[in-house]
């Protein structure tokens, strides 16, 4: 009965979706409908007074709007392109140049901004005029912003990381620096896909003259302010100097500064990165209370923990079955948004992984390193059909370029994720390396 329960709910949050409800609505209305039936109107209502208070008292949650205005202000500030000028001045002459420049600008804008959408679009503003000038195919110079725009929940600080880290009471300066190293390694496969492509095809990505070192040494004062930033922050971070909500602020504090220093953040541009950052922030926060909801009407149901059991007890080697709860997240991330699909899922999985048996790592160690494979397939799912939303988000920004012609040059970034996370679902010191010299 408690599957067939939490079927229901689930078919009909996908039909909400379907409709084109808010993501929000379209969990909360089901959960709440199937509260109701299975413990009744008094209890759903009494369910309901301490819910949003419950969530919403939680002091970590306070680092997601500071993290998000601190992106905001470095796009109005103008941090993301003098960063695709540094990039593209140093590789631009070769072919692929510009779209490795891109790659290198999102990974060096993701340490200051933490959204995927939010490092897309930005690096997309600034790079697609120059491939347009040297004539980049334009599906491929789609998929490679989008593919870089992903470095964004990479390269910490990330929203997706905060989220799991509340949600699996997990330390967020240790998922941070769990994070950094296979960041990195992300935008190096990418590189290489990039140049193993152009070996193949190089009529994608034609070169760019060469730029002498005195102007490309003049392009780095536009990456030192990003680097200061990111030493700051997540230096203080890791080492415990101060918590990740005082490092946001004071990265926050930062950014803005650099903006009005360099003479870009205006009135009008501060404005727009509150509003940006409010309509963000609310999306967010509704997404957890529609969450919240239908993880409760599943509680009732008791579909969790037999979910949980299910796979502890199944007769498998314990990477395989992890493995296939890679392989769940990447095909639900075809459909969902990352955000949803983590809060609506984690209370169901977590404990499962919890109770494998792998390469006999603490709990702890186990938890950062699930964490850091989930925002690896979560990454994925940004990119791969049917609903990559860093792709539609640059084919709105390119306009002239069809979604399908984008999606016929994902494969090479999705070869590049496929690499990486076998790597580090096969070698977890790639991931928990750097976690020890975090205080």
């Amino acid at each position: 009965m408690s599957a067939w329960s939490a079927l229901l709910l689930f078919g009909a949050m996908l039909a909400l979706m379907a409709l084109r409800l808010p993501v929000w609505a379209a969990m909360f209305i089901p959960g709440a409908v199937g509260y109701v039936v299975l413990s009744g109107a008094d209890a759903w209502l009494a369910y309901l007074k301490g819910m949003a208070f419950a969530r919403f008292s939680i002091y970590d949650l306070s680092v997601i709007p500071l993290f998000l205005l601190m992106g905001q202000l470095a796009t109005q500030g103008g941090l993301s392109s003098a960063l695709f000028r540094a990039a593209a001045s140093f590789v631009g002459h070769w072919r692929g140049g510009l779209a490795q420049a891109a790659v290198l600008a999102s990974a060096a804008f993701g340490s200051v901004c933490g959204s995927s959408v939010a490092t897309a679009a930005t690096i997309a503003q600034a790079a697609l005029p120059e491939m347009r000038r040297y004539r980049y195919d334009g599906g491929f110079a789609v998929a490679s912003l989008a593919a870089g725009g992903t470095l964004g929940i990479l390269i910490p600080p990330s929203v997706v990381l905060v989220l799991y880290a509340i949600v699996a009471e997990q330390n967020i300066a240790r998922l941070f620096a769990a994070a950094l190293l296979p960041g990195v390694l992300a935008a190096a496969l990418y590189c290489v896909a990039i140049a193993l492509l152009m070996r193949r095809r190089p009529e994608l990505g034609p070169a760019e003259p060469r730029v002498p070192w005195p102007q490309r040494r003049a392009t780095l004062g536009g990456v030192l302010p990003v680097l200061v930033i990111f030493v700051i922050v997540l230096g203080g971070i890791y080492g415990g100097v101060f918590t990740a909500t005082e490092g946001a602020a004071i990265g926050v504090a930062l950014t803005g500064l650099v903006g009005l220093l360099r003479r870009q953040l205006k009135a009008a541009g501060l404005r727009t990165a509150l509003l940006a950052t409010a309509e963000t922030s609310g999306v967010i926060f509704m997404i957890f209370l529609g969450a919240d909801m239908l993880n409760g009407a599943l509680a009732l149901t008791q579909f969790p923990a037999h979910a949980a059991e299910a796979i502890g007890a199944l007769p498998w080697p314990p990477l395989l079955v992890l493995a296939l709860v890679l392989l769940f997240y990447i095909v639900l991330g075809g459909v969902m948004d990352e955000l949803s699909m983590l809060l609506l899922t984690l209370p169901v999985v977590f404990p499962a992984v919890m109770q494998l048996e792998l390469f006999g790592l603490a709990p702890e160690a186990k938890a950062i390193w699930f964490g850091v494979l989930l925002l690896t397939v979560v990454n994925i799912g940004l990119i791969a059909p049917p609903v990559g939303l860093n792709v539609y988000v640059v084919v709105a920004l390119a306009r002239d370029v069809p979604v399908a012609q984008a999606y016929r040059h994902v494969g090479a970034f999705l070869a590049a994720d496929a690499v990486r996370l076998t790597l580090l679902l096969l070698v977890p010191p790639l991931s928990l390396w750097l976690v020890q010299f975090v205080q």
